[in-house]
């Protein structure tokens, strides 16, 4: 199990980015949260299997392919206090 943080630039905000990615992540198993960011991105927080995680951002970006201009994801340890996947 890992968390990820990810943050997505580009046209994310006001097109139903984080309800598909909670769609998303609901339907996958993951934990976590969405939430919109000032700067216009869009941050995300998610617990589950690597191998998951690489699939759910493979469906965002399949999903919004021209919205997205950019992905920064950073890996680490699960730590276990993430609950079903939230919009905030």
């Amino acid at each position: 199990m890992v968390r990820a943080h990810i943050f997505y630039s580009g046209t994310v905000q006001g097109i139903g980015f984080r309800y598909t990615v909670n769609r998303l992540a609901d339907h996958l198993g993951l934990n976590g949260w969405v939430r919109n960011v000032n700067d216009g991105r869009v941050e995300i927080l998610a617990e589950g299997p690597r191998e998951t995680i690489e699939e759910f951002c493979r469906q965002i970006e399949e999903h919004f392919g021209g919205y997205v201009h950019h992905k920064d994801i950073n890996f680490a340890a699960a730590e276990g206090n993430l609950t079903k996947f939230k919009i905030h």
